[in-house]
């Protein structure tokens, strides 16, 4: 068994490599290469199904721990209620409908356990990626931006509904006391997640004594043993996998140390799971191609559609309900964890099996395809069948007076909050724009003028007044923000911001009036400090002080409490 692992390995991660370093060239995601990868891979006579099956259960739950890990319990709060009412309006419109073709795939093909098999039918089709759209997402949930942080928090939910799932499907008989039990021990295991979460990670840093390395390798200590524990009650290993995530703490500068030492490790996990999903993939017959099909077209249609009208109707811009909507259409690992665990229990019928992991492989490529016309289909498309709507959401949480020959701030971060300070020194009016609703409270109490919204829809903008504005001033390092200001019709001068001196340049082309550059600004700002150095302008002793009281402004600002902020 290990011998024929270690050579499963080799040709899974040799084919890999091969492909990733095409992708590399074209300057491509390499994920979608890794799945073809798993299907090249799958050929080889020494690669079996029992090997692959192994490295898909380890892969998804080692990457079920790094996105409980990420789990921001504070962020998800300020839009967990829409995203609640979105997933909650998923699963009752979908799920049964999804049942029914389950169902009656079973009756027309013959399929052994004909409920259970539609009720895995179901849970491929409701069940969304949290993976896939951590990887899709990862720039949108980093910048804090709306759709993200919907799109993440419906992932939440699924999760747990795929979790109680898996408690009661890994039951070969389906008893009252069975399901009570894994249900009991898998909320026992998440409350003991918690309760580390809350007292166990501040003593294990305490004990550590704030070395990242040691918090590290206590917190895949602490993974090790929850999985241990699953095993031996006899739950999924992702069920551990998920209650050791909650226990890591996702803030302060200790939690920071342990995601880098994380990510350093989970692009081989990702690759591990990627490929695995393309190396299940059987050649179909004509029934596993109609039921994958009916599966594909159930998770690519009827679920975005579902997600974008419920996200409309909370009061949501369409831009936004799109981006939300469309990140939400492929198959879950969980779903791909549920129908493992059936194949070993002998209760999902083989066609079923095999179109679930075609679906899969599918789905996963076709999410990061459709990352590339998604602006022309919301253009062509959605644009066109919500056009002329307003959003109550940018409408209830937004505060402008009448104003004219003001600054449009985008962005209320670190440089933000400097420039509304200037600002306000100065008696100049102006109107915020962010678009994270984790900062609602503070832009309220702290903006004269501020308006909760997407820089990248187009009621924002006329919110914010832009057409009378004298200046906008973005102080995000999104290049399609930059070029949405680029577009607006104003008079406005419109300074960006850019991490590439190549794409300020484009920036200024287009139409900025400047473009700041940090790290061009920061080898400035250091010959300066040399020059006054060497010109005895100032002394060792004084610019240490004069910086000490600079990064006390900076905590002010936000540098010490929120990582990402701008």
């Amino acid at each position: 068994m290990t011998e024929a692992l270690v050579v499963t390995l080799a040709i899974v991660f040799v084919t890999a490599g091969l492909l990733s370093l095409i992708a590399n060239q074209f300057g491509l995601s390499p994920i979608p290469f890794y799945i073809i990868a798993g299907l090249i891979a799958g050929r080889f006579e020494a690669v079996t199904q029992e090997e692959i099956i192994v490295l898909a259960q380890w892969g998804i739950a080692f990457l079920v721990f790094v996105f409980a890990i990420r789990i921001d319990f504070g962020d998800l709060e300020s839009v967990l209620r829409d995203a609640e009412i979105a997933a909650f309006t998923q699963l009752i419109v979908v799920a049964p409908l999804a049942f029914a073709a389950g169902y009656a795939f079973g009756d027309v093909l013959g399929f052994d356990h004909q409920v259970r098999n539609a009720v895995y039918f179901s849970a491929t089709v409701v069940l969304s990626s949290s993976l896939v759209g951590g990887v899709v997402l990862g720039s949108e949930i980093r910048e804090n931006l709306v759709h993200g942080r919907l799109a993440s928090s419906v992932h939440f939910f699924d999760d747990l509904v795929a979790i109680a799932l898996l408690l009661i499907l890994s039951t070969e008989v389906v008893t009252a006391d069975a399901v009570a039990a894994q249900i009991g021990y898998g909320v026992l295991f998440v409350v003991a997640g918690l309760l580390i979460y809350r007292h166990g990670f501040r003593l294990l840093v305490r004990l550590a004594d704030g070395d990242g390395e040691l918090v590290l390798v206590g917190c895949i200590s602490i993974l090790i043993a929850f999985l241990a524990a699953a095993e031996y009650v006899g739950l999924s290993i992702v069920v551990g996998a998920f209650a050791a995530g909650v226990a890591i703490r996702s803030d302060g500068t200790q939690a920071l140390e342990v995601q880098n030492g994380i990510d350093s490790i989970t692009d081989f996990f990702v690759a591990i799971f990627f490929v695995t999903v393309g190396a299940l993939v059987a050649i179909p017959s004509a029934e596993v191609l109609l039921i994958s099909l009916a599966l594909a077209a159930l998770v690519l249609v009827l679920n975005p559609l579902v997600h974008i009208l419920s996200f409309v109707y909370e009061g949501y811009d369409a831009r936004t309900a799109f981006l939300a909507g469309s990140s939400l259409n492929q198959v879950s690992e969980f779903a791909l964890i549920i129908a493992i665990q059936a194949l070993l229990m002998g209760t999902i019928a083989p066609m079923l099996f095999d179109a679930i992991i075609l679906a899969a492989a599918a789905t996963m490529l076709l999410t990061f395809l459709g990352r590339r016309i998604e602006d022309a289909v919301y253009e062509t498309v959605v644009a066109r069948l919500f056009r002329g709507q307003r959003t109550r959401k940018v409408d209830e949480r937004s505060s402008v007076d009448d104003l004219e020959d003001h600054v449009v701030v985008v962005g209320y971060g670190r440089i933000g909050r400097r420039i509304v300070e200037t600002l306000e020194e100065l008696g100049r009016s102006y109107v915020v724009l962010e678009n994270d609703p984790v900062l609602w409270d503070e832009l309220d109490a702290e903006c004269r003028n501020y308006v909760l919204g997407d820089a990248l829809a187009e009621y924002p903008w006329m919110k914010a007044q832009v057409a009378d504005a004298a200046l906008v001033c973005s102080t995000v390092d999104h290049r399609p923000v930059s070029e949405a200001a680029l577009e607006l019709e104003t008079n406005a001068d419109i300074l960006l911001r850019s991490e590439s001196a190549e794409v300020a340049s484009e920036l200024l082309e287009s139409g900025a009036t400047h473009v700041a550059v940090p790290n061009v600004l920061a080898g400035e700002q250091l010959l300066v400090t040399v020059d006054a150095l060497a010109a005895e302008k100032t002394d060792p002793s004084t610019l240490e002080r004069e910086h000490r009281n600079y990064f006390q402004a900076l905590e002010r600002y936000g540098f010490a409490t929120r990582d990402e902020r701008v």
